[in-house]
């Protein structure tokens, strides 16, 4: 295992800590916030879990996978993805602190351990496409020797990783016990299919065998629906 590699993951994932709750607790303006503190420790397990098992099993992955955001991204429309990403997940953040703060939302208590459920969830699905694609890198890119996989999660829909990112915001949304940072996460939905169109266009274009593996799996995102 690289030590430097996990430290440069661990202090990302110190910081992704600070980035979830400042937002939160601001809009909140409580500490007195439990669903909060028992979503970012969720969240800190799932994570330092994920970053340990990639450390050891698939450095040169998780080096990849720790160049994400708009800066990282070649493409320009990837940039703007990237950047409306970013806005929309601070936003969920938000108004998921201000539902709580206002009592906007009166969900039982079973819909956060069910929304804590859901990120757990989230974190075997990354862990299974991580273990069947060594190159699921966070940025759109061709990687030398890379190749198309058709296996695993592969062979049900052809962006497994985003399912499980989509799961995991919709995890969060119900963590936080929050109805509207709920419909936040629909609202976000055009912009990962945008991701999708065009990272599939430029896959299309510089990875051999993509369009046929396209003409084979028919769903991107969710099992016969999309």
């Amino acid at each position: 295992m690289d030590r430097n590699l996990s430290l440069k993951a661990f202090i990302g994932y110190l910081l992704s800590l600070i980035l979830f709750g400042a937002p939160i607790f601001l809009a909140a303006w409580t500490l007195n916030y439990w669903e909060a503190w028992l979503f970012l420790f969720v969240f800190s397990i799932a994570t330092t879990w994920h970053g340990l098992f990639l450390a050891k099993h698939d450095p040169a992955l998780l080096e990849r996978r720790m160049r994400v955001g708009p800066t990282a991204e070649k493409r320009p429309a990837q940039r703007i993805i990237m950047s409306l990403t970013l806005v929309f997940f601070i936003v969920i953040l938000v108004v998921a602190g201000l539902d709580h703060r206002f009592g906007w939302s009166h969900l039982p208590a079973p819909i956060v351990f069910t929304g804590d459920l859901l990120i757990v969830l989230s974190y075997f699905v990354f862990y299974l496409v991580c273990r069947e694609n060594s190159f699921a890198s966070a940025t759109i890119e061709i990687t030398e020797g890379q190749k198309v996989v058709s296996t695993g999660l592969y062979g049900f829909v052809r962006h497994p990783m985003y399912s499980g990112a989509l799961l995991m915001c919709l995890g969060i949304a119900l963590a936080l016990r929050s109805a509207w940072a709920l419909l936040v996460v629909l609202a976000v939905l055009p912009v990962l299919i945008w991701r999708i169109v065009d990272e599939e266009k430029f896959l299309a274009s510089n990875l051999q065998g993509y369009v046929e593996y396209c003409n084979k799996v028919k769903s991107r995102l969710i099992p016969g629906v999309y």
